[in-house]
């Protein structure tokens, strides 16, 4: 009898796929290269904002934006890689708030922390902790997370600020929390007929390390400053003595000779940075931004980018920077292709 051979049947594998789906699961062999690249592929792009451009946006905003919606009366910056996160760049925010004359704000607290970069301001303040100061152009303050704070305009124009926060981070974990204060102010005494209900107030910080003074920082940045390198970094530290603003965000100033460029930088996590003096060139991957004072440019994670001082004049530029890489240090991700090359 002759033997009979059988031509095995070509899997069906559209229809696995299929069937692992309705599963709720996937191959991992089909979706690595996808969900787990080789090398950073951020969703962030290069992008500019024009301060005078987004200035006239708020400032119109505060025509028909009033009242208790004032509080959210906030530009938000959009990365056109992700517009849908509310995100300037990576897991950072970055928002313009206008106080107009004589308005104040409920007194509040979240999760998320935040840090102001002072545009604009002549009888501007903010309470954090139970310790009110004035902020002025060039100032960062910084609100901890989960700390009492309020804000007001005591001033004759409009006061100017950026919020920079880590808001979509804290969003992304699942882990905002949003209080208002019992009364509208937690500064001073609160007589609300229920003493018990009313949250206490821990001890103020000292101002100084919830407020750098841009007086102070041109100071810093003078006395940091060496013959022939032609650019300084001051890094900015929180409260207590930390080397950094919060354990996800960190701050620094970086001044700029005229005619001098600081050297290329590249690594993990995004950066956003806001010209606080001067006009620059902003060089990200293959992207060139010309900014002016007040401007902002977002840095996806992994970008090369450096920044040229064009004033053409004697004057330094000062650009104020705020990144992610706190907590990617933490958690073992960071790298700093430039840091690397000169080990």
């Amino acid at each position: 009898m002759e033997a009979t051979t059988t031509t095995p049947s070509a899997p069906d594998v559209a229809g696995y796929h299929q069937r692992a789906a309705r599963a709720g699961v996937v191959g991992r062999w089909s979706s690595a290269n996808e969900n787990l690249p080789w090398r950073p592929e951020p969703r962030s792009v290069p992008q500019h904002w024009a301060y005078a451009e987004l200035r006239a946006l708020a400032l119109e905003a505060t025509g028909f934006v009033r009242g208790a919606d004032g509080a959210l009366r906030v530009l938000t910056l959009l990365n056109a890689g992700h517009s849908e996160l509310e995100a300037a760049a990576g897991h950072l925010y970055s928002g313009l708030q206008v106080l107009v004359p004589g308005e104040d704000m409920h007194s509040h607290r979240h999760s998320p922390t935040a840090v102001r970069f002072v545009h604009e301001s002549e009888g501007g303040w903010t309470a954090v902790d139970g310790e009110r100061m004035p902020v002025r152009p060039g100032d960062v303050v910084l609100t901890p997370a989960m700390k009492w704070h309020e804000h007001g305009n005591d001033g004759p124009n409009p006061v100017v600020w950026q919020d920079c926060t880590d808001d979509p981070l804290v969003t992304a974990l699942a882990a905002n929390h949003f209080e208002l204060f019992p009364t509208r102010s937690h500064l001073g005494p609160h007589d609300t007929g229920d003493s018990a209900s009313v949250p206490p107030v821990p001890p103020a910080h000292e101002a100084g390390v919830l407020v750098h003074r841009w007086h102070d920082t041109l100071d810093a940045l003078a006395e940091l400053s060496a013959p022939g390198d032609g650019w300084t970094e001051l890094r900015l530290g929180g409260p207590d003595g930390e080397p950094t603003l919060s354990p996800t965000v960190t701050g620094r100033f970086l001044a700029v000779a005229p005619g001098r460029s600081t050297p290329i930088r590249r690594h993990t996590g995004a950066a956003v940075l806001i010209v606080a003096a001067g006009t620059v060139t902003v060089r990200v991957g293959e992207t060139v931004f010309s900014a002016g004072q007040g401007d902002t440019v977002a840095v996806p994670s992994w970008a090369r980018w450096s920044i040229e001082n064009t004033n053409g004049a004697k004057e330094q530029a000062v650009i104020f920077a705020y990144d992610e890489s706190p907590l990617l240090r933490a958690a073992g991700l960071y790298r700093a292709e430039h840091e690397e090359t000169h080990r």
